[in-house]
């Protein structure tokens, strides 16, 4: 342990001991690693130095690193990256066809295109962890479509479907959402709330889907996706409110991924959700509307991805994950310093923030 004047300080660095304002009041708990943020924080409140772990035997270099740091850094991942932008270029030319010229569509091509990104995906760099830095797209239809089409694959493998079906689903993934392109630009990425009239508008683009689709020669469960994947089990989505037993299977699935890409990508009105944080929405309010066999074992496997990654708590404790607690998939079993956070009996104010 070393005190340093706040001046010195650099970002990685961990606190050694509490910092407390002259008002006595907990600024930053020991064990919290310090980020540009933090440090302006300190000269905010005139701290002028605090204690830090000696960094030769608390952290390296890499452990400095931030996840999406790491991830980048990776050789997987700039090889994933490069193809990502190519196929994502390539898949916007085709659909605008599509939509534009009534072009035909060799939906076979584009399937070979994301199974070949797939390949990047390893024991060391998991499809998610690539998904989630791959984020400079903002609320691109293409790029959304590309990862939902990863992500639909990778859950039908964790299903068990069988290869063709896994394919099927794939395809369902990338086309699913072929029907925003008739939706003006100004009210897909309007920063503000929508109007009524907007919403509505909006809501029109899973059927607008079904007729783009049913002019080609493709798979039903293709265009039940594109009209199906905002129908909610209990009725309470669009298009037509339809309830579980009318809602194909495949939507269903496909449903599951939407969701979860778009609400762990930025948006022009937020920034991207951790990905603990999308798992807590599905857990308390998503077994009602999403098929159960389906959303369990996403949630469930999703976030066993995330095992060994280090997290920020929404109090400024950070640790790493080490095991999930199938009673509370969102709050799981956290290595703070020699000691352990489990979440599952913290206070709800108390939960991962981000992944650092």
């Amino acid at each position: 342990m070393r005190k340093l004047e706040t001046s010195d300080l650099v970002p990685g660095m961990v606190v050694a001991e509490n910092v407390m304002t002259f008002r006595n009041d907990l600024l930053y708990p020991a064990g919290y690693r310090l980020t540009d943020k933090a440090i302006t924080k300190l000269a905010f409140y005139s701290i002028p130095f605090i204690c830090v772990e000696d960094e030769n035997d608390q952290f390296s270099y890499e452990e400095m690193k931030t996840y999406s740091e790491r991830v980048r850094s990776t050789p997987e991942f700039q090889q994933f990256a490069e193809e990502f932008e190519k196929d994502v270029y390539k898949f916007k030319n085709v659909l605008n066809a599509v939509v534009e010229k009534n072009a035909p569509l060799d939906i076979n091509d584009l399937l070979q295109d994301t199974l070949a990104l797939l390949h990047n995906s390893t024991q060391n760099v998991h499809i998610f962890e690539m998904i989630n830095n791959m984020r400079q797209y903002d609320d691109s239809t293409y790029a959304h479509s590309i990862n939902v089409a990863l992500i639909s694959n990778v859950l039908a493998t964790w299903l068990g479907m069988k290869e063709k079906d896994i394919l099927l689903l794939t395809q369902c993934g990338l086309l699913h959402d072929i029907g925003k392109l008739r939706i003006p630009d100004n009210i897909i990425k309007k920063p503000g709330k929508l109007t009524a009239a907007e919403f509505n508008l909006v809501k029109t683009h899973p059927y607008a889907g079904y007729e783009i689709l049913e002019k080609q020669n493709l798979n039903p469960h293709i265009l039940n996706s594109a009209m199906m994947h905002h129908e909610r089990c209990d009725g309470s989505g669009y298009p037509f409110g339809l309830t579980a037993e009318r809602i194909d299977d495949f939507a269903k699935i496909i449903s599951i991924a939407d969701v979860y890409d778009a609400m762990t990508s930025a948006r022009v009105y937020r920034g991207a959700m951790c990905p603990f944080k999308v798992i807590e929405i599905f857990e308390n309010e998503g077994l009602s509307k999403y098929d159960t066999k389906f959303l369990l074992t996403f949630i469930e496997n999703v976030l066993n991805t995330y095992i060994r990654t280090h997290v920020r708590l929404s109090d400024g404790r950070t640790g790493e994950v080490i095991m999930i607690n199938k009673q509370s998939l969102s709050r799981p079993l956290i290595r703070a310093g020699s000691g352990y956070i489990d979440l599952s009996k913290e206070p709800d104010a108390v939960y991962i923030e981000e992944i650092i």
